[in-house]
């Protein structure tokens, strides 16, 4: 595919399409989005992301660079596009777009998919562009019929004159129409002309992944390609000081033995050989200034940043003024948390002396490219980004140091390599999403409603990875999330102060990122707040959002699907909490929660979700259930500790994630909204701990304020 792209414009191009139309579509740019709960379309700028090509035969293609992983959005998209171009969605077809470096250029310099942002910030440029497509198609139909182009119709990749009883496909006039000026304002549909969009539409990925067929990133091979586990050293920020090898060598399949930056790569024929060749190794290890760190040390980093001077996150009424007639006050402790993809964290590379290739199931490919530029000193376009399929994301996979690992043992063995972390090393060398402390109060007036919030908490931050200007005024803007402006609630005097702690455990972006944290904490605590008025959990956070309709219609949707204030069976008890965020989604959901010998079961989910106009809601069903799974995980049984400076989990058995015989009922209830849809594959997460929480109080009345939950 062969063409000339204008910034902030369209193009066509016959010859890049053969005898067929070929668009390039412009779309936001998601990696303006640093504060994930932005709203994107108040200032989202434009860029192209993905090529419409209408073949001669009737195909239509759409190439997009975003990356599938699991979240549903190589269906999602195309759907968008196909249903402004009225194209027959039998001959839709979807494929990976390239990682080039004009898709990278003209994509404000980055492709990556994170925060909950691709359909979000495809849904205008998208249709602007299937529209414009079809108005093309039935200008050149028209033109072919010597008729007006407004005595034509579409249906269903066909253009149609009634009057003549005359028909063609897009395919046969996709040529001659990619002759004609790209319309600059084509006409929109109405929603109530949508055919596709709001459809259960099956997922395209579907038949490939249940057949065996589809290709993960643990998948990828070449003639001669060597696979590789690296032996890295147990402590934060320690380094190898002595090798002996000779063991490890001598071991049946073992290749080679080569440093590299994360550690000793161990490189064999198979997986087994390369397992037992880096048991085999005998390293002498620099441990650094971390080898006695531990969870309670981390905790005294937190306390002592907590008593110094915080930045100042929101500041309206007056807190100190309001006159209470009882005040609340807690501490809030969350832990770090690993992302225990499904796939194994892998990536495959090979390195050459003209040109490099890297096969990785990655949320990042700019970041791939620049990775393997830089380790190789190759051009940019001398090497090939492969996007995968991906086994479960969650943020872990927009890292790189997996492709550093593969690219740097590829370049070291002269050989293509593919690196596998088994889990252990996954679980033991992740990037983390922070630990964070929080202390609150609030004030309660003679009525029992709040009236005044103060709240200060420290969390590492990863944003404060990219540069002090990533951290603007010492505030991270994703771990305040919820926080803020953003705080959903309506309460006349509000003080909010955050501070970034210096703990040495490396952090980085998990599903739903800083709403996972906060979001638990402002829920939690809003739930003290009505026990402590006399209140109905409900019937508070109705009062604090009188004046917020669609809040209020989700919050009202919840508790009317979940039963709230009707019986249970005894041993029973709800919960409930809301989500704001990622752009224009609101989710409420309400847990159903009994004891069984002291552990906590989760019976029943209720959840009510606004996230404006709905693409599909099969896929925003199956995303708020998978996300509350992964929050539940989390919420009852997630937790890294710190000992030695070394992470104490290793796999699944001392990191557990909630197995199918103790996952609970779920029943999604979508609002039916006109608003520009908001994001949808993160939003579930953080509402459930809350709720989960809140259940267990009116349950127990015993308040969870640390987690995971724990009652003995």
């Amino acid at each position: 595919m062969a063409s000339t792209v204008n910034r902030r414009d369209f193009l066509r191009s016959g010859a890049g399409a053969g005898a067929g139309l070929l668009i390039a579509l412009y779309l936001p740019s998601a990696d303006r989005l640093t504060k994930l709960g932005e709203r994107p379309r108040d200032d989202a700028g434009l860029s192209p992301n993905a090529w419409l090509v209408i073949g001669a035969d009737d195909t239509v293609t759409v190439y997009f660079d975003k990356s599938e992983m699991g979240q549903g959005v190589m269906t999602a998209l195309p759907m968008i596009l196909a249903e402004e171009l009225d194209a027959d969605w039998k001959q839709v077809r979807v494929e990976q777009a390239p990682v080039t470096a004009a898709f990278i250029a003209l994509r404000h310099g980055r492709l990556s998919t994170g925060g909950s942002t691709s359909v979000r910030t495809s849904w205008d440029p998208m249709r602007a562009a299937g529209a414009a497509a079809r108005e093309m198609l039935v200008t050149a139909a028209a033109a072919q019929w010597g008729v007006d182009a407004a005595s034509c119709r579409t249906e269903s990749g066909t253009v149609v004159h009634a009057a003549s009883k005359r028909s063609v496909s897009y395919g046969q006039v996709a040529s001659a129409a990619s002759k004609l000026a790209v319309p600059a304002q084509p006409k929109l549909k109405q929603a109530s002309e949508f055919r596709i969009v709001g459809t259960r539409t099956k997922r395209v990925d579907t038949p490939a992944k249940t057949r065996g067929t589809a290709d993960f990133g643990i998948d990828a091979h070449r003639q001669g390609m060597l696979v590789a586990l690296v032996k890295r050293c147990p402590v934060f920020g320690g380094k190898v000081a002595h090798v002996d090898d000779a063991k490890a060598r001598s071991e049946p399949g073992v290749r080679q033995v080569v440093q590299i930056s994360s550690g000793v790569a161990v490189l064999a024929d198979g997986y087994w050989p390369a397992y037992k060749g880096r048991d085999a190794i005998a390293v002498e290890w620099d441990l650094g200034p971390n080898a006695t760190l531990d969870s309670a040390g981390i905790w005294k980093i937190f306390e002592d940043r907590l008593a110094q001077p915080l930045a100042v996150v929101r500041d309206s009424g007056s807190v100190a003024s309001a006159d209470p007639a009882k005040t609340v006050e807690a501490e809030y402790r969350l832990p770090y948390l690993a992302h225990a993809t499904m796939e194994p964290m892998n990536c495959s590379a090979h390195v050459r002396a003209d040109g490099c290739d890297v096969w990785v199931p990655t949320q990042n490919q700019t970041g791939a490219l620049d990775t393997a530029a830089q380790i190789t000193g190759l051009t940019k376009d001398q090497i090939a980004i492969h996007t995968t399929f991906l086994g479960g994301g969650f943020g872990r996979r927009s890292k790189t140091d997996f492709v550093t690992d593969a690219v740097e043992a590829s370049k070291a063995a002269g050989a293509p390599v593919k690196v596998i972390y088994d889990r252990p090393d996954d679980i033991q060398h992740d990037g983390y999403r922070p630990a964070a402390l929080h202390r609150l109060s609030a004030k309660l007036d003679a009525n029992g409603w709040p009236v005044a919030w103060e709240h200060k908490f420290v969390a590492p931050s990863i944003l404060a990875q990219y540069g002090k200007q990533a951290v603007e005024k010492g505030i991270d803007g994703d771990a305040v999330s919820g926080t803020g402006d953003d705080f959903p609630y309506a309460i006349p005097n509000m003080h909010v102060e955050y501070g970034i702690p210096e703990a040495p455990v490396p952090v980085w972006w998990w599903r739903s990122v800083g709403h996972s944290s906060t979001d638990f904490v402002v829920e939690s605590f809003l739930d003290e707040l009505a026990a402590t008025g006399g209140k109905d959990p409900v019937e508070l956070r109705r009062h604090l959002l009188a004046g917020s309709p669609r809040r209020l219609a989700v919050l009202n949707l919840a508790a009317e699907k979940s039963g709230w204030g009707k019986p249970l069976p005894n041993g029973h008890a709800r919960g409930i909490a809301l989500l704001d965020g990622f752009g224009n989604t609101i989710v409420v959901q309400v847990a159903e929660v009994s004891l069984e010998a002291q552990k906590v079961r989760v019976h029943r989910v209720t959840c009510a979700v606004d996230c404006g106009i709905v693409v599909n809601p099969a896929i925003v069903e199956s995303q708020m259930e998978s996300a509350i799974i992964y929050g539940l995980s989390a919420a009852l049984m997630g937790e890294i500790t710190i000992k030695d400076g070394r992470v104490q989990q290793s796999s699944f058995a001392d990191y557990p994630v909630m197995r199918m015989r103790e996952a609970p009922k779920i029943d999604v209830h979508i609002v039916e909204s006109s608003e520009h849809p908001g994001g949808i594959g993160e939003p579930g997460t953080p509402p459930i701990a809350p709720a989960v929480a809140n259940a267990v109080f009116a349950l127990t009345k015993k308040r969870v304020r640390e987690l995971p939950i724990r009652l003995t």
